[in-house]
Formats: C-alpha cells, structure tokens, sequence
C-alpha cells in the first residue's frame, strides 16, 4: 500500500546535501531545535538553487538544440544544391561527350576525305586548280581550317567535359562533408536532448522534495514555538543551552496498547516492493474506513502533516514508555482529532482511520494505499522534522505485535506472547 515517495525526503536531503550533524530524535537543547530548523531553511535555499540551475541548463540545452536543428537543416538544404549541381554538371557532361563523339566522326569523315583526296590526287587537282595564286592559298587555308576547327572544338569540348569532372568531384566531396556534418549534429543534438532529460528528471525530483521540506519547516518551527513557548512557561529562560528534558511535559508510560480496538496486520515492517516498509499496516473487515484511531501511548502530538501525496493525513506522537523515548506515528488517516502541542493519553481518539476515500485509485490524493488500513509504526527517539518517516536505523516492531502478516487481534489489550 505505500511506495518509495515515504523516503524521499531522507534520501533527496542525503544525496543532495548530505547529511546535517544534529538530529531531532537526538536534540537535547533549544540551541538544537534551532539548528534543525535554519538547516532546513538552508536545504531549501540549496533545493531552490539546484532548481533554478536544472531550469537554466534545460534552457541552454534546449537552445542548443534548436540551433543544432536549425544547422542540419541547412546542411540538408546545402547537400541538395550540391546534389542539383552533381546532376547538372553530369547532365552537361553527357552532352558534351555526345557532342565530342559527334565531332570525332565528323573529323574521322574530314581526314578520310582528305586522305581520299590525297590518294586520287584530287586534293592536288582541288589545289592546283585555282587560277590565282591567291585562291590557291584561299583553297589550301579553307582545308586546314576545316580541320583545325574540328579538332579546336574537339579541345574546348574535352576541357569543359575536364572542369565539369572537378566540379562533380567538389560536390561530392562537399556532400560527403555535409552528410559527416549532419551526422555530428545529430549527435549533439541527441547528446543535448539526453542532458534535458536529465535534467527535467532532477527537476521532478527537486520540486517533489520542496513541499516536502516546506511542511518539514513548519512542523520544525511548530516544534521550535512549542518548546520555546514551554521553557518560558516553566523555567523563564529560552536560550540556546536550556536543556529540553527540563522543560518537558510528555506523560509517562509504563506499557502500550493498540492504537485500533480490533484489526489484522495486512503488511509487515521490513522490505517491500524494492524499498523500507517502516510500519505495519493494520485493516479489517469492510467498512473500515473511519475506525477510531487512538494513541498507542500517552505523549504530546509532535506534528501533523496534510493530504501528502504518499501518506496522505499523518500523524506523530512524542512518547516516553518506560524511560525510553519513542516516536509513534499514523499515515493514511481520514482527518485529524488533535493537533500540534496536545497531550494526549491512551484513550484519546487521535482520528480515523483513512485509506480508501483518501487513495488516487478512488478520486483521492494519497497514491501509496489502495484500501482502508492504518500505517501504525513506532521508531526510537523522538520526533524528527527533516525526515519525517524515520529511518530503518530508527524502526523497531511496534511493541505487542508480532511482525507477520495475518495476525488478528480483538481488544486494545491484545498482546502477542511470541
């Protein structure tokens, strides 16, 4: 019934910001209290800068993108020239060999021709015909310029077909360079795309951890006031090094009851679904929803957080049983009965139990339950506001249970023997 989103305050405060000296569970002074909550206003400046630079990166890579794009369709335009230039180029060269080859037969029929002649004498007789020594030369001139410019034509032919050669090769060769071009940018635009990704991943995270951490400094400066608020009220005094066991009023215990009058454990403390489960989850029998819920122990209620989207109303008791300091706390309630600063006892109705109505599967807000149940945990030491769901370090079997899927209890006053 409940996922990962439980821890991600423990883990988004360690991996980003590791860990922070003092510990709620083990603040002995106001002094203490008062480190905890600047801390947590400093986590959120710190969040808020690795957020607005997760902004500024997605901004500069997208820019990039757009500019890589913008350089391949200009590649892409450029290889399109370069292929219509090939195709003219070549075109023209076709025509020009045509023309040579025109022109070859037209020189091989001049040349056979005047071999012709010169066999039969006939370009002797064309030659010596003339009657003037200037149509002689006229006649000898007109044969040399016939055959002259054949094969100057012939020459203009082959070095244009020579440069049109050049050209194809120099379009290829930039076509080859375009495409290797095109294929870098696509690359770093890939590369690119991948950072943005990254990044609006770290961004999902960042902004999942900042109404968390908003909530984990109002329940820390609630604690801060109330502490402050009952130093002054028994001892005058508030500064840093006033002890806080000297001012404390959080009743005594010498044993625990059920926080429910009846129910059956429907998930174990221990691993689950990849992740810690830090509680045991108590249902019954339908309709359990709205099932009084009350304080497995005489304390003070140490905070309160609202409509979480992993917990959804969840509820924290400071006790002391037996000497010992214990956090109790109560996830998917339906509402609260009490609030910050109560002292209750082990009768007082602390809420009802939740789950079903309050669960996104059935139009609600909380998406780690999909059924009525009370995640009931107890943990070692008191209240902390940074990390909310204690840790597995801090998670012990609550007291009477045994830890094993299936037990069934029938009274506040059920204890299991082992």
């Amino acid at each position: 019934m409940k996922k990962k989103q439980i821890f991600l305050i423990a883990f988004i405060s360690f991996f980003l910001f590791g860990t922070i000296s003092v510990s709620a569970s083990s603040a002995k002074t106001l002094g203490d209290l008062r480190k905890i909550y600047n801390d947590l206003l400093e986590e959120k400046k710190k969040n808020e800068a690795l957020s607005k630079e997760a902004k500024a990166e997605i901004a500069r890579k997208e820019a990039a993108v757009k500019k890589a794009e913008s350089d391949i369709h200009a590649a892409e335009e450029e290889m399109e020239v370069a292929t219509e230039k090939i195709e003219e180029s070549n075109k023209k060269i076709e025509e020009s060999n045509k023309k040579i080859e025109k022109l070859t037969k037209e020189v091989e029929k001049v040349l056979l021709y005047l071999q012709q002649m010169k066999g039969q004498n006939a370009y002797v007789e064309y030659v010596s015909g003339a009657s003037t020594m200037t149509e002689l030369i006229t006649r000898i001139a007109a044969v040399e310029q016939i055959s002259d410019h054949i094969q100057n034509t012939m020459k203009e032919l082959e070095k244009e077909v020579k440069n049109l050669k050049e050209e194809v090769k120099k379009n290829e060769e930039l076509k080859k360079e375009l495409e290797k071009k095109k294929v870098e940018l696509e690359k770093q635009a890939a590369e690119y795309k991948k950072i943005i990704a990254q990044n609006y991943a770290k961004l999902e995270e960042y902004d999942k951890y900042a109404p968390d951490i908003e909530d984990s400094i109002v329940a820390a400066k609630k604690d801060l006031d109330m502490n402050v608020n009952q130093c002054q009220e028994k001892l005058g005094r508030t500064t840093d090094d006033v002890l806080l066991a000297d001012c404390s009023n959080v009743p005594l215990n010498s044993g625990w009851l059920k926080p429910v009058n009846s129910g059956i454990i429907m998930s174990e403390v221990g691993a689950r679904w990849g992740s810690y489960h830090n509680a045991l989850d108590i249902g019954g029998p339908s309709p359990y929803e709205g099932t009084p819920v009350y304080a497995a122990a005489a304390g003070k209620v140490r905070a309160t957080l609202e409509r979480q989207s992993c917990g959804g109303n969840m509820l924290f008791i400071d006790v002391v049983v037996n000497g010992q300091e214990y956090l109790t706390y109560y996830y998917h309630l339906l509402r609260f009965n009490v609030k910050v600063g109560d002292i209750v006892d082990q009768g007082t109705i602390i809420g009802w139990v939740g789950g079903y109505s309050t669960s996104t599967t059935h139009g609600g807000y909380d998406y780690c339950t999909t059924g009525a149940h009370l995640h009931f945990g107890v943990a070692t030491g008191f209240y902390d506001p940074r990390r909310p769901s204690p840790q597995q370090g801090r998670v012990i079997i609550p007291p009477g249970f045994p830890n094993k899927y299936g037990w069934r209890f029938n009274s506040r006053y059920d204890m299991y023997q082992g």
